[in-house]
């Protein structure tokens, strides 16, 4: 058992973050999956989505009940690297992603906080929409812990607000039991601003932890 492995789950957003986060801005991506491509040296890519999306480039493999999977392959070093490449560039594979509303998900493991610190500068470094949805630590062995103090007094009244509604809205939960169009309308502010608040709170409190 390790002391020091760390599961983070990151959500990048952006346009071009991902292909089929950009098709979820047109329907609805129930989920991703990826592979090895040895004929292309690169990833080959499935998402299931709405059927009869106009805006993917992605090639139609399967249909049902008005849902098609679409799939796509990347080869190695192709245009810009994607939030995924981004991460296992580091030797992390991406363990969990799911699209949402041109956003990605992602999940991973880290082997301790100094290299999650690089994975989440080089995500920082290309996109500017990166933030922290969930931070858990390996049990320690024989129940030693490393515990982090988060001075909670960083944060403005309105960013608390803004992640208290969000976390009882199930906004960080996955499957995610509301999205940011629903959390946004519950506290009346709009998208934009609401993505504004939990960037910036998240920013302060992955500070407070990766420096605690």
């Amino acid at each position: 058992m390790t002391d020091s492995g760390i599961r983070a789950v990151v959500r990048v957003d952006g346009s071009s973050v991902c292909r089929a986060g950009d098709a979820s801005e047109e329907g609805d991506v129930v989920s991703v999956s990826r592979a090895a491509s040895p004929a292309t040296d690169g990833t080959v890519v499935e998402f299931t989505a709405d059927s009869g999306l106009a805006t993917t480039d992605a090639k139609e493999v399967f249909s049902y009940d008005g849902k098609t999977i679409y799939r796509f392959e990347r080869a190695a070093g192709a245009g810009p690297a994607c939030a995924c490449d981004v991460i296992e560039s580091n030797g992390y594979p991406v363990r969990h992603a799911e699209v949402d509303s041109g956003a990605v998900t992602l999940s991973f493991v880290a082997e301790d906080i100094e290299t999650l610190r690089d994975v989440i500068t080089g995500l920082k470094e290309r996109y500017e929409g990166v933030s922290l949805q969930c931070l858990t630590r390996s049990s320690a062995i024989g129940g030693k812990r490393d515990l982090v103090f988060v001075d909670r007094s960083v944060l403005t009244d309105r960013q608390r607000e803004v992640l208290e509604t969000a976390h009882e809205m199930g906004y960080f939960e996955h499957p995610k039991r509301a999205n940011a169009t629903e959390v946004a309308d519950a506290l009346d502010i709009n998208g934009s601003t609401f993505a504004e608040h939990v960037s910036t709170a998240q920013s302060k409190i992955l500070e407070s932890i990766l420096e605690g």
